[in-house]
């Protein structure tokens, strides 16, 4: 489980995330939803202990990230919006290196990169350098080194950005199928249909708040709307900030 409590970050006179609650909890997929600037990639990216926050707390099955982020990287699969690969890197390469990384040898390293090949539908890939590959190629690869040391829990930025339909659809079983053997899963997305279809639990942030932690359904109902995307567009105040402008 993961576990947000109040946190809040600035850069310099910027105030990203300024008081953000939430539980991504185990067995369940949890969607963090907000406009561009609004905080989001930022408590993913501190929850991952890549930033230091100002205040708060971060717990990650009981512990404090930024007391020892070593130990919380194990448990943690990150899947970053840009996937940062190495271009002279093979996929089966950049599998490797990350196995090897979180601790794993011989047969049972080999096993989970065959497995991860297998499941990703990558086997074609495996053996050519990441450099060229396309937005799609470079995201399967990016999320097997998330997930080929099985950690037990994982936070993707947008995973299906750049996907192609068979490709989303195959990520969205694997979801499902992570969740149903318990582990937490954080996640963002701009695809409204995407969040309302996976999620069992949608976090909105705006402004470095927390506007709505709620099913997809009881936010519909907060709102007083029809669907997810008018809720969020009425809870954030976007087309109010955009007349405004």
């Amino acid at each position: 489980m993961i576990t947000i409590q109040n946190i809040a970050k600035s850069y310099g006179d910027v105030q990203a995330v300024k008081d953000v609650s939430f539980e991504a909890k185990d067995g369940e997929i949890t969607t963090l939803l907000g406009a561009n600037g609004s905080g989001k990639t930022t408590t993913l990216r501190s929850i991952c202990g890549l930033l230091n926050i100002d205040q708060g707390n971060i717990l990650v099955e009981g512990t404090n990230v930024h007391q020892d982020p070593i130990e919380i990287r194990k448990s943690l699969g990150f899947v970053p919006d840009e996937f940062g690969l190495y271009s002279r890197l093979t996929a089966r390469e950049h599998l490797d290196y990350f196995a090897a990384l979180h601790g794993m040898k011989g047969a049972e390293k080999k096993a989970a990169i065959s497995e991860i090949l297998d499941l990703l539908n990558i086997n074609d890939l495996a053996d050519r350098k990441t450099d060229g590959f396309s937005l799609g190629e470079r995201a399967k690869v990016a999320l097997g080194r998330a997930l080929v040391y099985r950690p037990k829990n994982f936070i993707l930025d947008e995973p299906t950005r750049g996907l192609d339909v068979v490709s989303i659809r195959l990520l969205r079983g694997l979801l499902r199928n992570l969740k149903d053997r318990g582990h937490a899963i954080l996640f963002s997305s701009h695809v409204m249909a995407e969040v309302a279809e996976l999620s069992d639990r949608v976090v909105i942030i705006a402004d470095g708040h927390v506007v709505a932690n709620e099913t997809p359904q009881a936010i519909v109902k907060q709102a007083g709307t029809q669907n997810l995307e008018d809720a969020f567009v009425q809870l954030t105040g976007i087309e109010e900030k955009e007349m405004v402008a």
